[in-house]
């Protein structure tokens, strides 16, 4: 699930992610690359704490910024 929030944050055009400074882009596309590239010195408290702390926010932010595209 991190890995494909992440890919998909990345995949989504600078302009579009400078338009809604609200959502940690930055973060939420390192965390991608550490879950991708680092899964050798993965802390999985780490990852737990973002699935169970950060991603449920998350949600409901990027379910508002949904709600305003046209469609």
């Amino acid at each position: 699930m991190v890995e494909i929030i992440g890919e998909a944050a990345y995949q989504l055009s600078r302009e579009f992610r400078a338009a809604h400074p609200e959502i940690p882009w930055r973060p939420i596309i390192a965390m991608r690359h550490v879950v991708v590239h680092e899964y050798d010195d993965l802390d999985e408290s780490r990852v737990w704490d973002v699935i169970e702390n950060h991603i449920p926010p998350l949600r409901s932010q990027l379910q508002a910024i949904i709600d305003t595209l046209p469609e």
